[in-house]
């Protein structure tokens, strides 16, 4: 019969422990030590406090920076956790010389951080810098979705909210005029009811105290768009995993080792808008390192979620040599032409969106004279012109329109139109531009599809997609903890700080 030693998992037990024996080189948390207790000038916390004559000490900044960006890197991204860890985990304890901060403490030092988050960032990257972490031969730049600390269904514009407020009040209503009509409610029901109609009653005062202090919100075309009552600054958001109430973080970095320069958070704003402030900032962040001069030598690149004609406008008077993709960059790839299964997916993303109705007809499928300023549909019905001065992305455009009765008697409408006319006819625009007049959007173009461009551009995909996929998946950064933009982007820099002291990792023994 086999004899086994007993398992002694669960017995305590009391053993010496020499803090300064846990903090072992070359691991994240003595690169962060270190940094923190030799590197970085802190005094600019100093004005947070008056406590020299009278009141209780504080926790030194360096044992919270520690602690905090620690948690950040093993996933801990609440204070409770955190204050959890330094009372339980040895490491934490090393860290913070065993004070045990209480949750309130961590919370307030990380919701303040946004006065200091800059002159820290600056610091870190100066030091990469020092160990010759930073190439400054190429950038690119992205972003990354990430959920905000407030539920998407407080989400609206102020007239999706106001409805919602109607309904809401309506329902408290309808609970009152139950218990009118019923009596001989027993207590239990009563006091259930009653619960659910406060509980209305105060969603519904918060949606009418959020519309009386605050304006509608306004997109790039003056459209009313989502304000959400917890958070106002963040924004509903598509991602592959589904719709999120959120914040887009947007970092640009440096192709050598990873290093993010630049790191910013946008809430209800489209990624073309952030384009021009991001890479002003990158400029200023480079000035501070002591090379202003780095845009006429260093390369850039952006997916398309950035291009625009206005952006490669901008572009062109940085002095960078930018590689920005247009939406239909992959689909004019040499590769692709020739690939069935690139086509057959395609066919099948496009049905499943259309949801199995046939091809429309594109301006390709009309007949165009643009000597006579003429146009006739597929089915040989002649168009009038409705506009003529159309301007966008730097071109010239005119721009027909079908007569509605020839519309609505057409055999080919079902391949025309996605439903049936009813005021107008079917419209389609063509380019007048002079062909020896290329805009911003047509020089991007042929030089991001030449040999040269294409191998450039593909470089992007693995400078920036894997610090991404390092600050969400691998080090559990995946969530905003705080409120309000200047809030969330400071947490959203501090994570970017974990990101660049991993960098440092193996340079500081």
């Amino acid at each position: 019969m086999a004899n086994y030693k007993p398992d002694l998992s669960c017995q305590n037990k009391f053993i010496p422990v020499d803090f300064s024996l846990q903090i072992i080189p070359g691991t994240f948390e003595y690169a962060l030590a270190h940094i923190v207790d030799n590197k970085l000038d802190l005094s600019g916390f100093d004005k947070w406090y008056s406590n020299d004559k009278k009141g209780a000490a504080a926790y030194p900044p360096t044992v919270m920076l520690k602690i905090i960006l620690f948690g950040y890197s093993r996933g801990l991204i609440t204070s409770r956790r955190i204050s959890k860890a330094c009372e339980t985990n040895i490491t934490f304890m090393s860290l913070s010389g065993d004070a045990q901060p209480h949750w309130t403490s961590i919370a307030s030092f990380v919701s303040r951080m946004k006065d200091q988050i800059e002159p820290l960032f600056t610091q870190i990257l100066m030091i990469c810098d020092e160990e010759g972490l930073i190439g400054r031969n190429m950038f690119a730049i992205d972003g990354c979705k990430i959920k905000s600390n407030a539920s998407k269904e407080w989400s609206g514009t102020h007239e999706e909210l106001a409805r919602k407020q109607k309904k809401l009040q309506r329902a408290s209503k309808r609970i009152l005029a139950r218990h009118q009509a019923h009596d001989s409610s027993n207590d239990e029901e009563v006091e259930h009811d009653l619960k659910q109609k406060a509980k209305l009653d105060k969603s519904a005062d918060k949606i009418e105290k959020f519309l009386a202090s605050n304006q509608e919100k306004l997109g790039s075309r003056n459209k009313p768009v989502k304000s959400n009552i917890t958070d106002p600054d963040s924004a509903k958001m598509t991602t592959s995993k589904g719709t999120i109430q959120g914040y887009n973080g947007i970092a640009i970095n440096d192709d050598k080792h990873q290093i993010i320069l630049q790191a910013e958070v946008w809430g209800s704003v489209g990624e073309q808008q952030t384009l021009a402030p991001a890479v002003k900032q990158l400029e200023e962040q480079l000035t501070k390192l002591g090379t202003p001069d780095t845009f006429l030598s260093a390369a850039f690149t952006a997916d398309s979620g950035f291009h625009s004609e206005k952006n490669l406008e901008f572009m062109a008077t940085t002095g960078l040599d930018a590689y920005i993709a247009d939406t239909k960059f992959r689909s004019r790839n040499p590769l692709f032409k020739t690939s069935e299964t690139y086509h057959t997916e395609k066919e099948k993303r496009r049905l499943k969106r259309s949801k199995g109705r046939p091809r429309l007809f594109s301006s390709k499928d009309f007949h165009f004279n643009k000597s006579d300023m003429e146009c006739r549909c597929p089915a040989g019905k002649a168009m009038w012109l409705s506009c003529k001065n159309i301007e966008s992305h730097g071109k010239k455009y005119v721009r027909f329109a079908g007569h509605l009765k020839d519309c609505k008697a057409c055999p080919l409408q079902r391949q025309c139109m996605q439903k049936p006319p009813k005021e107008k006819g079917r419209q389609v625009q063509f380019s007048i531009n002079d062909d020896n007049q290329l805009s911003y959007t047509d020089k991007m173009r042929i030089k991001i599809d030449s040999s040269i461009g294409r191998r450039q551009y593909s470089k992007r995909l693995g400078m920036i997609e894997p610090v991404f996929g390092n600050i969400t998946v691998n080090k559990g950064m995946n969530k905003f903890t705080l409120r309000g933009k200047e809030k969330v982007n400071a947490q959203w820099q501090m994570y970017c700080l974990v990101h660049n002291i991993e960098k440092l990792q193996n340079s500081l023994h």
